[in-house]
């Protein structure tokens, strides 16, 4: 028993060790998003709130209530894109089911304006 309990922590080291190297050598891993009309742009990270949002002088012709739920819509796509490049990246050291489990999914690819193949 003692020696399957040692051989899992090795792994969860070894595991732990290749996803941190993996990690530094790729940098920061972040998903951008815009509106097909370029007036709203999003930069998030994978689980976290927007890094960055960019709006066009015409965007803000929307109005208020508009315009926030593009922010959101477009937030929302920005993340589900930084999450499918973690698990893009990850998914060379860490079994992509497991990432799966752990809510690090990969998305369906989409183009621009939101279409799939």
């Amino acid at each position: 028993m003692d020696d399957d309990v040692e051989r899992a922590a090795r792994k969860v080291r070894d595991v732990e060790q290749a996803v941190t190297e993996h990690v530094t050598r790729s940098g920061p891993v972040t998903g951008r998003a815009s509106s097909p009309d370029g007036a709203v742009t999003v930069v998030a990270t994978p689980g976290g709130p927007p890094q960055q949002i960019a709006v066009s002088p015409a965007a803000l012709r929307m109005g208020p209530q508009a315009l926030a739920a593009e922010i959101m819509r477009i937030a929302d796509k920005a993340q589900r894109n930084a999450n499918t490049r973690l698990h893009q990246t990850l998914e060379r050291v860490v079994d992509p089911r497991e990432l799966t489990a752990m809510g690090i999914e990969r998305g369906r690819d989409e183009d621009e304006f939101g279409w799939r193949p």
